[in-house]
This record gives C-alpha cells, sequence and structure tokens, in this order.
C-alpha cells in the first residue's frame, strides 16, 4: 500500500533550485523538516507547472491529471526524453473526487 503524506508549506525546511554542477538540467530539491529530501528533474516541474498553469488559468479545466507514457522515437520531438508525463482524458469531476480521497486518507507529513 503507497503511503500518502500531506506537505504543508509549513513542512519545508528548504527549497533549493539550480544546475548542480557537473549537470545540464536543473533540479529542484526540497527538504522537509522531518528530513526528507526530495529531488526533482527538471522535466518533472516543467510538466507540473504547465498543469498548474492551465488548471489556475483555463476557464473551464478544473482538475488535470498527468500520466508517464514511454515514447518511441517516431512519436517524440528531437532532443525530447523517452519518458513524458502527459495528459490524460479523464474528467475534471474524476480527477477532484481522486484528490478528496488522497486527501483524506493522507497524513501530515510531521
Amino acid at each position: 500500500m503507497n503511503k500518502i503524506r500531506i506537505i504543508r508549506n509549513e513542512d519545508v525546511n528548504k527549497i533549493l533550485v539550480g544546475v548542480p554542477e557537473g549537470h545540464k538540467h536543473l533540479r529542484i530539491s526540497m527538504k522537509l523538516k522531518n528530513g526528507l529530501v526530495l529531488i526533482f528533474q527538471e522535466a518533472t516541474i516543467a510538466n507540473t507547472l504547465r498543469v498548474y498553469t492551465t488548471v489556475k488559468t483555463h476557464p473551464s479545466i478544473r482538475a488535470e491529471e498527468l500520466e508517464m507514457e514511454t515514447l518511441t522515437a517516431d512519436l517524440r520531438k528531437d532532443g525530447y526524453a523517452v519518458h513524458q508525463l502527459l495528459e490524460t482524458p479523464r474528467k475534471n469531476e474524476d480527477v477532484e473526487r481522486e484528490l478528496k480521497e488522497l486527501l483524506e486518507k493522507g497524513e501530515l507529513s510531521i
């Protein structure tokens, strides 16, 4: 069973954003007060920001789901990664319902 943790703003101790020495792509590191450190790759953050912006600004889209897809060379753009987080056709209501259920099952991270 997956553990569900709710991370509030007050649970975050520090966030680092930048390109680590010896790397080419941005990383975001989030250190929680309980000692857990989460590191996100640039593509993960970019996809999250893309869908966040859509939900926040679109007049009728209230919720979105992204799922991992592995794209073959003929389906992806030049220079893009094989693994992509892409929008699914789920309805707003279904995504909102799943988020509600996760929140009800979740525990605070601290």
